[in-house]
């Protein structure tokens, strides 16, 4: 019988290299006559380029070569081609990259960079995404409306707002006027860094023959070689993104980031691998951060509790360029009316280029910001019409076949499980201590679509299986996750599959890593390929033996007849009595989603959603304002856990993650300057701050996904900051409406409601 491995813990696969430190990360790599590079930067947030004097760094023993952005004329981006790889007229934030310079060592590069001279002109600056979006705002692309960009995105002319994002069902104005009471809140979610051990790292040479070569951590390398390939003028073949392991990405290793700065320096330097490594200064200051919003929501409900409409108005700060800023707000904006059943919705998102470091994919992809605005609103609700915030909740969900924001059809939905069993571990019904209070925050999230992941399963001679796909693994456990698939799609043990690093020249098209997508779509690839290398073993089986396929079964690793099970013979002595010589059996797989808008990625309705609730009790010491979770309940409707212990594991990471941004971490920023940009001044949680965490993993199977699986990776952080700002108002009476809740934010807000009770 074969082994079942589908919804069973199993040991990662990448676990002894990660432990014993075997594994290869991008700054292990070193290769002969590789240079070091580094980058001469924007000390203004906005002003136009006069001249830059590289003769001093050039006369520097050791220096190689030199770059600037006229040496490379070339824009990049996924949503907007609005980024040049160096700056060429102007720069647009603290910490943009000007010229770099490629030397022997790091010690001569960093002395030749301290030597180039660049003459500027100070220009307007604006910092804040409301302000930047009024018409009277300084512009810091002039003639945005005629970047090259994708069709999903609007880009309004003669504005700095990169995109707007609409999405309307029934009619918002008559839903307020039979509506009981309206609500109306503004809620703010800061600027947080995504805070990865690893730091960003790229190597780049040009080949004697003209082609490109990277090594990067980048979560997206078919992607990568694609906007290198629109930026370059090169076809596809002539570039080739390798990457190895990645350490730590949650959405700040996709896209162009250190790359343009290697590649600038690698092609003034012919054959010549260049590596830079940024400093953890430059990480924080020049890669990306999560957005910083502006979320003004209005809710009208009836006197028992029904939603009847909810007005949504984001305003998205998306930094000096636009990055994947355009379609996190729209992703955002889409789910911003929350898991529940509105008549009545009218959605927007302005995306806004400001003056400060470039925002983009975060964990959540923009779903936290907005869950943090909607799911305090419901405890503002729900205390007004004294109703409790569950059963609130509970009366409002969405369940099967409801219709999402989107229009479509809901469907895989575990929402109502999630909330019942947050609810019942965290003894909702029962009173807490003095200055203890629980809360409760839910939410949903969407996956781009439609994207298409490819696969190829190589059975070998010997028994074992090669998958080769192009999805990162960074640190989530998709090889995991694979090679469970594999073997149990094959019938095989799980330790005879091998699962490849992704390599453009030999692993097939993935979208990329990112949008908890992995497992559903590269997922069914693999599923796919594996079924394929089955089909292929039967059809030479049937040869072999001299019947037809219909005849044969494949199972447990073995062929056997139909009518008459008992015979195996194992996939191997197939391939032995065929290819006596050695041979191997290659299946293919691509997974591309149905959908009835096809004309490119964003263009239809998500594919999958994914629902979570989560739950807290914290205490809350009034005489300093400092909050502390005691207990932390998360539970999230996974589809199917194909590997129980990955999916607790992120379900319990993602949810620590949340609160650390809910009261800790903070990007500081004085006229675009960031002023924590380390590790030191930037605050995490530390083991110091963990309470009890409880994982819950449901299961709501989709028909599409492979064993019913979706995804998980992203929307566990989303509900943690609700749930907590809810819990401290329980406990204390106060409302916070902007993140962090720093000790200092929550005892001003202490103190003024003391001030106003004494009154």
């Amino acid at each position: 019988m074969a082994q079942v491995i589908i919804g069973h813990p199993a040991v990662r696969t990448d676990a002894v290299e990660k432990v014993t430190g075997a594994a290869l990360y991008a700054a292990d790599l070193d290769f002969p006559g590789m240079l070091c590079g580094k980058a001469s930067r924007s000390p203004y947030p906005h002003a136009r380029i006069l001249s830059i004097d590289v003769q001093a760094a050039r006369r520097v023993p050791g220096v190689v070569a030199i770059a600037t952005g006229r040496d490379l004329d070339a824009l990049g981006g996924e949503a907007v081609k609005d980024m040049p790889f160096l700056a060429m007229d102007r720069v647009r934030y603290v910490g943009e990259p000007v010229a770099a310079v490629a030397a022997l060592d790091e010690q001569t590069a960093e002395e030749a960079v301290k030597l180039i001279k660049v003459e500027y002109e100070e220009l307007p600056a604006v910092f804040d995404p409301v302000s930047a979006a009024q018409n009277d705002a300084p512009l810091i692309h002039e003639n945005s409306e005629g970047y090259e960009h994708i069709g999903a995105v609007k880009i309004l002319p003669h504005s700095n707002i990169v995109n707007f994002s609409e999405e309307k069902q029934g009619d918002v104005a008559r839903g307020f006027a039979e509506s009981d009471y309206v609500f109306e809140d503004t809620f703010t979610s800061h600027t947080a860094h995504h805070g990865q051990i690893e730091p960003h790292c790229a190597i780049a040479q040009w080949g004697a023959d003209g082609k490109l070569t990277l090594w990067t951590p980048n979560d997206g390398p078919h992607r990568l070689r694609k906007d290198l390939s629109d930026a370059l003028k090169m076809p596809l073949t002539q570039i080739r993104v390798i990457v190895p392991y990645l350490g730590g990405g949650f959405g700040g290793k996709g896209g162009l980031k250190v790359e343009p700065i290697a590649i600038a320096l690698a092609r003034k330097a012919p054959r010549r691998p260049v590596r830079v490594v940024l400093s953890r200064e430059e990480v924080f200051a020049t890669t990306l951060v999560r957005h910083a919003v502006v979320v003004k929501i209005k809710t009208g409900v009836k006197a028992d509790g029904t939603l009847m409409a909810r007005e949504v108005i984001g305003y998205w700060d998306t930094g000096a360029y636009a990055e994947k800023g355009p379609t996190v707000s729209m992703q955002a904006t889409a789910t911003a009316a929350g898991p529940y059943r509105i008549p009545n919705i009218h959605l927007v998102g302005y995306c806004v280029y400001t003056n400060k470091a470039i925002a983009g994919a975060y964990r959540g992809y923009g779903t936290p910001q907005v869950t943090w605005a909607y799911e305090s609103q419901m405890d503002i609700i729900a205390k007004r019409l004294n109703l409790d915030p569950v059963e609130f909740r509970l009366k409002n969900i969405v369940h099967e076949g409801d219709a999402l924001p989107t229009g479509q059809p809901g469907h895989s939905i575990g929402m109502e499980e999630c909330l019942w069993r947050v609810a019942a571990e965290l003894k909702w019904n029962e009173p807490c201590k003095p200055g203890h209070g629980k809360g409760i925050a839910i939410t949903s999230k969407n996956t781009k679509t439609p994207s298409g992941s490819a696969a190829y399963v190589a059975f070998n001679q010997d028994g074992t299986a090669n998958v080769l796909t192009s999805t990162v693994e960074i640190g989530q456990g998709a090889k995991t996750i694979f090679a469970q698939i594999a073997a149990e799609e094959l019938g095989i043990p799980l330790e005879k599959i091998s699962v490849s690093q992704a390599d453009t020249d030999t692993t097939p098209f993935d979208s990329s890593t990112t949008s908890s997508r992995s497992t559903f779509h590269m997922g069914n690839a693999v599923k796919a390929a594996s079924a394929d290398v089955k089909q292929q073993i039967i059809s030479l089986a049937a040869l072999t033996l001299g019947c037809k396929p219909e005849d044969l079964v494949a199972n447990g690793g073995a062929i056997d007849f139909a009518a008459d099970p008992g015979h195996q013979i194992p996939f191997q002595s197939i391939l032995k009595k065929c290819y006596g010589a050695g041979g191997s059996v290659l299946g293919r797989g691509f997974y591309y989603p149905a959908t009835e808008k096809d004309s490119g990625m964003w263009s239809a309705p998500s594919v999958f959603w994914m629902y979570g609730a989560q739950g807290v009790e914290v205490e809350v010491d009034r005489e300093t304002g400092q909050v502390r979770v005691l207990k932390l309940v998360a539970a999230h409707d996974v589809g199917k856990a194909i590997n129980p212990a990955t999916c607790a594991g992120q379900i319990e990471g993602g949810a620590v993650h949340g609160m650390s941004i809910a009261l800790f971490e903070q990007v500081l920023m004085d006229q675009g300057r960031i002023t924590n940009a380390n590790f030191h001044d930037y605050k995490l949680a530390t083991p110091m701050d963990m309470p009890e965490v409880v994982s819950i993993i449901v299961e709501a199977p989709h028909r599409d996904g492979p064993y019913g699986a979706k995804g998980v990776g992203e929307p566990v952080l989303s509900p943690t900051a609700a749930a907590i700002a809810n819990a401290v108002e329980r406990a204390t009476g106060i409302r916070i409406y902007d993140l962090p809740l720093t000790p200092e934010r929550v005892f001003s807000a202490i103190e003024k409601s003391d001030r106003v009770g004494v009154k």
